[in-house]
């Protein structure tokens, strides 16, 4: 990046690698031509707020863009009005090509989020219990269009739990008032109705009132749905033409390794190279993948792109602009990648990988993680007498049952891991209290197939059941 552009208007404040994502839902994910300057992006997106900086995504060997770029606000508002106003814009009077602009994923999280995502625009609230929802509507308009207020109510009583829900038209709206309203609200991003229940957000909210100010929805990284294989071409381009290219973009919450990446793009004949690249601002996995047809590169877009790699992680993939801003009837593309999935399928080893999730010649492994684990131990038998009792936290999700005790087994003495139903968190039992602090040591704050894990000793069973609840 040139002088230019490692520093942000109006400043020259450059966020650290810990402060991209401070306050949350302040950065920008944008797809443009890899002709694009920085000095445009600039320009074009400076009336919006105080940009902290700019990074477009370069090719480490020559140095071109590769039609991806970052911006970071200072505030959450700016950059959630930047994504209203400039999706689907042009940069320039020469681009013909409209640019996506989304807001970028969290470091911890897995999602880029779109302007009509209904995490961006419903906010959790704390409010006295004489509130009716015409006061709650009233305090919060004034940030902007409500679509509608609810109050938490006591199912058997009737009576206001002091918490509501505040859903905007637009997510800017939703973060302006997140940023001005008074702080007793404690007005935070509400979960996705799909995937918390009243009772869970009121949990969070009273057992991590902490770590609330520093939290972003949880999202599959691309929702993907079982469904016939080319219905996607029309969810993704109703005027029924997409512009397309021999190179594909890979993102991933879990991060993975070139070996990783040609195993899996390999089993669509025609792969010319593959290449992983490092986003300083996520620790999430991104690659380039090229083939030497057009053909080749669609059909393994649309049949990849939600692949779980490893299992419980879907991989995204999307063409990149090569700058020949080539469209593609895709009545026509059907036919063509059609053509290439009766050659792929036909093939028993490879229609073997694409059920599986697994690598050429064998299946990928169930536990993707940085950290070094031990080799696997047997388990301690059933009713041997509980030593240490340790309490586990998810983020964002629970890990599958199978994969926890293939972990947590690796300490030695393990003598039963669960989960707590409806719940991010679970506990394991050991036999011995030495396993039980090694599994402490090395999972801690690790994580394991794009989870974060918290590893804690537990309260005691019976300083459980003592502990009264925490109320308002």
């Amino acid at each position: 990046m040139d002088e230019a552009g490692s520093s942000a208007s109006g400043g020259g404040f450059r966020p650290g690698v810990d402060s991209l994502d401070e306050p949350p839902n302040s950065r920008i994910f944008l797809v443009i031509s890899k002709y694009t300057p920085e000095s445009v992006l600039r320009e074009r997106f400076s009336p919006f707020g105080d940009i902290q900086d700019i990074w477009v995504v370069r090719d480490k060997h020559t140095k071109e863009s590769k039609g991806i770029a970052f911006v970071k606000f200072a505030r959450s508002s700016q950059a959630c009005r930047a994504m209203e106003e400039m999706h689907g814009q042009c940069l320039g009077p020469n681009d013909t090509k409209p640019i996506k602009v989304f807001i970028a994923q969290s470091r911890s999280s897995g999602s880029h989020r779109d302007v009509e995502d209904e995490e961006l625009t419903r906010i959790f609230v704390m409010i006295p219990k004489s509130y009716t929802e015409e006061d709650l509507r009233e305090k919060f308009k004034v940030y902007g269009d409500i679509e509608y207020c609810s109050i938490i109510k006591n199912k058997v009583t009737g009576e206001s739990k002091g918490l509501g829900y505040v859903r905007y038209l637009k997510p800017s709206q939703a973060a302006q008032a997140i940023e001005n309203c008074d702080r007793s609200f404690r007005a935070i991003l509400a979960e996705p109705k799909n995937k918390a229940s009243e009772s869970s957000e009121q949990d969070y909210y009273s057992n991590m009132r902490q770590e609330a100010l520093g939290h972003e929805p949880r999202v599959n990284m691309f929702p993907f749905e079982q469904q016939s294989e080319f219905s996607s071409f029309d969810k993704n381009d109703s005027r029924g033409q997409e512009a397309i290219s021999k190179r594909l973009s890979v993102v991933s919450r879990v991060p993975f390794t070139e070996e990783q990446l040609f195993s899996i793009f390999d089993i669509v004949p025609g792969l010319e190279y593959c290449e992983v690249q490092r986003d300083p601002y996520s620790n999430y996995g991104h690659g380039v993948v090229q083939y030497f047809n057009v053909a080749s590169a669609i059909y393994a877009k649309y049949k990849l792109h939600g692949f779980q790699y490893p299992p419980g992680n879907r991989i995204g993939v999307s063409f990149i602009d090569d700058g020949s801003n080539k469209t593609v009837d895709l009545s026509g593309e059907k036919m063509v990648a059609a053509q290439l999935a009766s050659m792929v399928w036909n093939n028993p080893s490879q229609q073997q990988l694409m059920q599986f999730g697994g690598s050429s010649g064998s299946q990928l492994p169930q536990i993707q993680t940085d950290v070094v684990l031990p080799s696997c131990k047997k388990k301690a038998p059933p009713e041997t007498p509980v030593k240490e009792r340790l309490f586990i936290v998810f983020n964002p999700h629970p890990l599958p049952l199978d994969v926890l005790e293939d972990i947590f087994c690796r300490f030695g003495n393990l003598i039963e891991v669960y989960l707590v139903s409806g719940k991010n968190v679970g506990y394991a039992k050991y036999a011995d209290r030495i396993s039980a602090n090694d599994a402490i040591a090395t999972l801690h704050g690790k994580i394991l197939n794009g989870v974060r894990l918290k590893v804690m000793l537990a309260d005691s069973p019976r300083e459980e059941s003592n502990k009264r609840q925490r109320t308002y």
